[in-house]
């Protein structure tokens, strides 16, 4: 079985969709099987693939609450080196019932055992709060990539987090592991930018990756258009970058 990832952070806007679509784009242009598994109602990693809620009759909605098999609801959208497990709205009902279900926290990683053989990484984007879909995901997960805006509220956000991840490895998940924290929508120019950088590398030195995701046009533009940014823009600066990052995680595979 391969690494299954998760990309969590309980505040939105800090990066996490781009993340998810940009890392599988180019783990399959390192030629790795790349599953993105888009658990946010919201969709976004979904339609930042170029996939349209009207065109997908099969939703990761439906595998969760078993009324398809997994497989069914696998998709790869056209032109797209890497597939996906879509989301719409709807995912919201799955939300609400796997709280009244039993191991209700392990329906995820039930589902994703009858596929993760087919993949080298499975890439997880979850929702932005700390409820049963997102413990669902570090259930199910090998290790979490924790993206981070650097901003003011960002280190008690963290410290929140690592709580929540903390009480995941005490309950349902022994061997999971933080694979590392990712400084996005980075300005140099920015002074406080600067100062929680720094203060992210003092607290946890270790867990930072070197890796830093600008605040970049071209990242911004290619959800619009359904693209990851080597698709979208490859030479430019966020895809460097999300190929350094890449270069990084599957550094972390062979140690």
């Amino acid at each position: 079985m391969g690494e299954i990832l998760s990309v969590v952070n309980q505040k939105g806007g800090v990066g996490k969709t781009t993340t998810c679509v940009n890392v599988s784009s180019c783990l399959a242009k390192t030629k790795k099987r790349a599953l993105l598994v888009d658990l946010d109602p919201q969709s976004n990693a979904t339609r930042g693939c170029g996939l349209d809620h009207h065109d997908i009759n099969k939703t990761i909605n439906d595998a969760l609450l078993l009324r398809e098999d997994i497989q069914s609801c696998i998709t790869s959208p056209e032109g797209s080196s890497f597939d996906i497990l879509p989301a719409t709205p709807l995912l919201t009902e799955a939300e609400v019932l796997l709280i009244s279900s039993s191991d209700k926290e392990y329906t995820l990683s039930n589902i994703l055992k009858k596929i993760s053989v087919n993949y080298d990484y499975i890439i997880i984007d979850c929702p932005p709060s700390l409820n049963i879909l997102t413990v669902n995901a570090l259930t199910a997960s090998t290790g979490v990539i924790i993206p981070v805006q650097c901003e003011f509220f960002a280190l008690q956000g963290l410290s929140e987090l690592m709580t929540t991840i903390d009480t995941i490895k005490g309950s349902s998940n022994q061997g999971l592991l933080i694979k590392g924290i990712l400084r996005t929508m980075f300005d140099p120019r920015n002074n406080l930018s600067r100062d929680v950088s720094k203060q992210l590398l003092k607290f946890f030195s270790d867990k930072v990756y070197r890796t830093i995701i600008p605040r970049n046009i071209s990242l911004a533009e290619a959800p619009s258009h359904g693209m990851p940014i080597l698709d979208y823009e490859k030479n430019s600066r966020g895809a460097f970058a999300y190929l350094s990052l890449v270069g990084e995680i599957l550094k972390q595979e062979k140690e």
